[in-house]
């Protein structure tokens, strides 16, 4: 059983900050955005964790291993060096979205994303030391089969984008949906999934969705481990088994296969 440790980054009070005193520039917005998710990820990665950017002025980052401690020390670290503050939900859950739904209730009971009296709040709990196991995360790691001759060597860099983000939508909603999982594109044509514990028939379920839905073609690498980064490297290389020898679904670990 899966018991995922999800924190909810949140930026207090961001969107009147960007237009207090006036408007900022958009390109200036976007620049420190991208600094912010680039050192959230960082810290978080630099302990085993992922973070995901969404919308960045919310990110969502799995912390398996990840203590109370380490995420004040991030609050720390980003108030030192930022003109604006992080608030921190964390829980878990034997579902990633049930741990991001509780992180999230803990973040909206502490006051609005833009109540400018709520600063730093760092609410919830993670899973004690005792209780972990490397069966905790599940992480799956799917890209479009040959994306670039079948997009990138042939339409133009726009039209591309359209047809792999196509994929990763309606991707998203399903696995949201029918197996409660959060998915998450990291670039190119690769999208990571927060999993609870499934199995290849969901994955296949999944892939045969998507075709049928939008027309593109996925495949998909599957691991599991203690924290994010050891579950999603086993995923990376059983997704290379899937590129090496034409499959679409590859699990990796004892007993899956």
């Amino acid at each position: 059983m899966t018991n995922t440790q999800v924190t909810l980054v949140q930026i207090d009070n961001y969107g009147p900050w960007t237009v207090t005193p006036e408007p900022r520039r958009e390109a200036d917005l976007q620049t420190m955005q991208s600094r912010l998710y680039a050192d959230i990820s960082q810290f978080v990665g630099n302990r085993g964790g992922y973070t995901f950017f969404t919308r960045f002025d919310n990110m969502i980052a799995v912390t398996n291993g990840l203590s109370m401690d380490d995420h004040a020390l991030l609050q720390e670290s980003v108030g030192n060096r930022y003109p604006v503050t992080l608030s921190l939900g964390v829980a878990t859950g034997t579902t990633p979205v049930q741990a991001l739904s509780d992180a999230t209730t803990r973040l909206q009971e502490a006051g609005s994303a833009q109540d400018e009296d709520r600063r730093e709040c760092l609410e919830g709990r993670t899973i004690d030391e005792a209780y972990r196991s490397d069966e905790d995360v599940q992480i799956a790691h799917f890209d479009v089969i040959n994306a670039t001759g079948t997009y990138t060597d042939e339409l133009n860099a726009f039209d591309t984008f359209i047809e792999i983000e196509q994929g990763y939508a309606e991707l998203m909603r399903h696995m949201r949906y029918a197996h409660d999982s959060l998915s998450f594109f990291v670039g190119g044509d690769n999208v990571i999934v927060v999993c609870p514990d499934l199995e290849a028939p969901d994955y296949e379920e999944a892939i045969h969705h998507v075709e049928e839905a939008v027309d593109v073609k996925l495949q998909v690498g599957v691991g599991r481990g203690d924290d994010a980064h050891d579950a999603g490297y086993a995923a990376k290389h059983a997704l290379e088994t899937c590129r090496a020898d034409g499959t679409r679904v590859e699990l990796e670990w004892e007993g899956s296969r």
